[in-house]
């Protein structure tokens, strides 16, 4: 498990890959936010989503890649199905804990294809199956340099 891609922009998506960053608790320096009202702050300091999802968009026909959705952290070998609330992340020496699952918004139509569903509706968090793939929102517990690449472990889990 590991985070592929780190992912920043001075506001808006798609957000570009770096190779390290510092997380603040705050976000990801270098990263900011077009609707600061909506996104953002100390419980949504980092947006999380796992390649493994982003493969099951493409497949379906959306044109998605890292960075794409607008998520910070890009992982692989996390199991989006067993991610909760409450859990709580290492990568280096950082410490994120999952707040809540991202609602996806509209500003993700700009991947909407013809003869497809709105991509909304295809990450729809309300939808078992497709638990998720729109991301999760966490916290920075602990701060310091995060770099793509880094090993992503599970510290604690929701019981």
């Amino acid at each position: 498990m590991q985070i592929l891609h780190l992912n920043v922009s001075p506001g808006g998506i798609p957000k570009r890959a770096v190779t390290e960053a510092l997380l603040t608790p705050t976000g990801l320096a270098g990263d900011a936010h077009e609707h600061p009202q909506i996104h953002g702050g100390p419980d949504k300091a980092i947006l999380l989503i796992t390649s493994e999802g982003l493969e099951e968009l493409r497949a379906l026909g959306y044109d998605v890649y890292p960075g794409a959705l607008g998520e910070n952290f890009t992982t692989s070998g996390l199991d989006r199905r067993q991610i909760r609330v409450g859990n709580r992340y290492q990568a280096g020496r950082v410490v994120i804990e999952i707040t809540r699952l991202r609602t996806p918004c509209s500003t993700l139509d700009v991947f909407n294809a013809p003869g497809l569903p709105p991509i909304q509706d295809a990450i729809d968090p309300e939808e078992p199956s497709r638990w998720g793939l729109s991301g999760f929102y966490a916290r920075v517990v602990n701060d310091g340099l995060v770099r793509a690449g880094d090993r992503i472990t599970l510290l604690d889990a929701l019981a």
